[in-house]
């Protein structure tokens, strides 16, 4: 009797995410309810037994997953039942399946096919030649033949090349055997990349894989795709040599196929079977295992990649935002000028412009005196710089013309523009800028992104910022699939005003989505700002259900009702009263000054409708209500004089940001608009496996050069401090070992597609030109006059 997919799913999920199958059930209860993971993991604690949003997203993954297993475990033992061969110990074997592999190796000696070799010598009655064969091993297998000749078969040697065939089809479709082959090649099997001869300059940026071999079981992510993308852009051949030291037929791998067929003795029909195995292994049974060996390591490379693309690009949702402060955004270009956008401390569109301080028009003068009168008129507090080409031109200037203002002064900072130019042609920012120019529009993005990251980048697809490895490679429904979720966590683990938020961040909150979105927007238009949550059950549409889900993760500040400026959910309000109640103070007093919250015996609270995970997420709530989750703004200091991979030297001690966590290491903007490499084994004076237990995204952090080859463009640094460090942007007269490298292309994205949105800070000790002296007085001058 099959079991129950009803039990064994939650128990098998259970198992894999270090949870009870009664958690996992209370959970899948819930998602197929309609609640969202960010709903179920903040607001059903005591429901899932505190599963967190990691759990409910693999949760989610394997339920499908697995779903899917039990569809086609249906379909193939409804297939078989209708030919009339399913016995019980075959309906053992199909329900004990765990695997969709493992199920079709199952199900393949019954599956409909098209008409096969063995099929056609079957036609041509070769079959009892088969079983004779098989059956009398101390005959010959050429006389038996000669007994099965006909128009059909015209001699001995095609009737044995037909009862091969047959043969090699049954140990073709012996699940047991294929089994065993597969756990063999897992474990042993070693792949081979090899150059494509005449593709060596063609090739180059693959030079690490031109005559390289390792298991295939440790393969890593990062050197898979490597490997693949070489493959199919014809420079590498890729091969599994199984069992490559072996003599030959004595390979374990063909030794298993011989026991199949029982081969032990020295007849003539050991022999004859024995050379069968042999050809089955070589020319069916290692090609298509060898198939799915490489379909399972793109699998496995895929898998891991999203998730580190996943987990970079949370790293950069969750940035420190800038704050609300007035900005000003600047889009570096050469030839066709930096264009220039003022935006208010809410992200309000205020002023663009376009100057020209490089060639042809090196109008370098008028490109500072028009950018301190916007500073000046509009209040400016920071000033964005987008990280691609000209970027540290661009940087210089601005500099140059800091230098030169009077005091108090905006601070520059050098931000990502992964993705900007994908907004600017988007139908939302035409719809919000209709009659503003593509590429100004770029420049409102990377003032925007510095204020508040993930407002910004929600507005953008998640595959378009850069902070993956070969994501062009990976399965893209799959990568589509991951980072939405991770958007979709990011959003609700901030938090949105909901008088302020745009639609495509609304869009991201529980239970919302595109539709609903605009018509909170439109609702917000007509009728004004949103004074309670409640309010939300006018908008058209948004019902209960929807609102249980979405309520606990919008905000209104300073609104009617305190409570709605937390992430308490208003089906709490009255637990949270209680606890104020008890502190014998009102609710805005004590959410000013939480003091007394910390005497709070949480387990009074617990009833039948709140348990003690709520009780405790109220009480954190309210000591610091509405609190953001991000961290506090900070910036880098790039190196005065370093501007160019060429400026680099061995041992020059840097400072600059991470923008791009891989499984081999972190890479690093240190502001020669090439990222370097800090390699795993360079990040700490410990041993490191994942380089996420060190940096994330977003992090600035302290580099020395160790390798500098220009060639390639790339840039080996350090992390480590068991070696004394270097004067800062000097380089140091020891000798420093080469970091090793993980492959470039894809490994880290273009300088314009470098992530993340957390920023750098480039400030020099001082300015690259006097800035008391001509500028300083013509800008003021200028100033002046206007």
């Amino acid at each position: 009797m099959t079991p129950d997919p009803q039990r064994r799913i939650p128990a098998l999920i259970a198992s894999e995410i270090q949870a009870r199958p009664d958690q996992v059930a209370a959970a899948i209860a819930l998602l197929d309810g309609g609640a969202t993971v960010p709903f179920v993991a903040r607001y059903r604690k005591e429901v899932t037994g505190g599963l967190d949003d990691t759990q409910l997203r693999t949760l989610s993954d394997r339920l499908a997953y697995l779903r899917e297993l039990e569809a086609r475990r249906e379909a193939v033992l409804g297939s078989i039942r209708e030919q009339g061969k399913l016995t019980e110990a075959l309906e053992k074997a199909v329900a004990g399946a765990v695997t969709k592999a493992e199920l079709e190796d199952i199900y393949l000696p019954y599956k409909p096919k098209r008409r096969t070799r063995a099929m056609i010598a079957r036609e041509n009655g070769l079959g009892p030649l088969a079983e004779a064969i098989l059956a009398n091993r101390g005959a010959d297998p050429q006389q038996l033949a000669a007994g099965f000749l006909s128009d059909a078969v015209p001699d001995a040697k095609a009737a044995l090349e037909g009862a091969r065939d047959i043969i090699a089809e049954g140990l073709a479709e012996n699940a047991e055997l294929l089994g065993q082959l597969r756990a063999h090649m897992k474990q042993h099997a070693v792949l081979k990349a090899t150059l494509v001869p005449g593709k060596e300059t063609e090739g180059a940026k693959f030079s690490d894989y031109f005559a390289h071999s390792e298991r295939w079981s440790g393969v890593p992510s990062h050197r898979a795709l490597a490997m693949l993308r070489g493959r199919n852009e014809g420079i590498l051949t890729l091969d599994l040599e199984v069992d490559p030291e072996a003599a030959a037929g004595q390979s374990p791998a063909e030794r298993m196929v011989r026991a199949a067929l029982e081969v032990a003795g020295k007849g003539p029909g050991d022999q004859w079977l024995s050379e069968v195995a042999g050809w089955t292994w070589r020319v069916k049974l290692r090609l298509s295992l060898g198939l799915d060996l490489m379909g399972d390591l793109r699998d496995r490379a895929e898998a891991e990649a999203i998730r580190v693309f996943a987990r970079n690009l949370k790293d950069l949702l969750l940035a420190a935002p800038a704050g609300s402060r007035a900005t000003m955004g600047l889009d570096p270009g050469i030839r066709t000028g930096v264009k220039v956008a003022v935006v208010d401390a809410t992200g309000k569109l205020l002023a663009t412009s376009t100057v020209y301080p490089f060639q042809p028009k090196n109008d370098l003068r008028g490109a500072q005196t028009e950018l301190a009168s916007l500073i000046r008129r509009h209040g400016v507090e920071l000033i964005a710089i987008g990280n691609g080409t000209a970027s540290r031109e661009t940087e210089k200037m601005v500099a140059d013309l800091l230098a030169a203002l009077p005091a108090p002064k905006p601070t520059k900072v050098i931000v990502s523009e992964a993705g900007a130019s994908v907004y600017s042609a988007s139908s939302l920012a035409a719809a919000e800028f209709p009659a503003l120019d593509v590429s100004l529009r770029g420049a409102v993005s990377i003032a925007r992104r510095l204020q508040d990251p993930l407002a910004e980048l929600v507005k953008i697809e998640p595959k378009s910022i850069g902070v993956g490895q070969y994501q062009h490679d990976v399965d893209q429904y799959r990568l589509g699939k991951a980072l939405e979720a991770v958007v979709e966590d990011a959003v609700n683990a901030v938090g949105v005003d909901l008088n302020t938020a745009s639609a495509p961040l609304l869009a991201r909150v529980s239970g919302l989505g595109p539709s609903l979105a605009e018509a909170i927007v439109a609702h917000r238009d007509a009728v004004g700002a949103f004074a309670t949550r409640k309010d939300l059950l006018t908008v058209p549409r948004l019902g209960k259900r929807t609102y249980e889900q979405c309520a606990g993760f919008l905000r209104i500040p300073n609104g009617a009702e305190p409570l709605d400026a937390s992430a308490v959910h208003p089906e709490a309000y009255g637990l949270a009263r209680r606890i104020v109640k008890a502190c014998g103070r009102d609710l805005r007093s004590l959410m000013a000054d939480p003091a007394r919250l910390r005497a709070v015996e949480p387990e009074a609270f617990v009833d039948d409708q709140f348990g003690l995970p709520t009780v405790r997420d109220i009480l954190a709530e309210l000591e610091k209500p509405g609190r953001d989750p991000r961290p506090s703004f900070r910036t880098a200091t790039f190196a005065e004089g370093i501007e160019d991979i060429k400026d680099l030297r061995p041992g020059m001690r840097l400072e600059g940001t991470v923008t791009n966590v891989a499984a081999f290491g972190a890479f690093v903007d240190i502001g020669v608009h090439q990222d370097g490499l800090v390699h795993v084994s360079q990040l700490a004076d410990r041993f490191v496996k994942d380089p996420h237990e060190v940096v994330k995204a977003g992090d600035v952090v302290s580099v020395r050069v160790v390798e500098v080859d220009v060639a390639r463009k790339r840039i080996g640094l350090t992390m480590r401090k068991d070696a004394e460090p270097a004067a800062t942007g000097r380089p140091d007269q020891r000798s420093a070992g080469a970091a090793q490298r993980g492959p470039q292309k894809g490994g880290k994205p273009s300088p314009a597609g470098r992530g993340p949105g957390a920023a750098h800070a480039p400030e020099r000790k001082g300015p690259s030109s006097d800035p008391t002296g001509a500028l300083g007085a013509a800008l003021l001058d200028a100033l002046r006059r206007r």
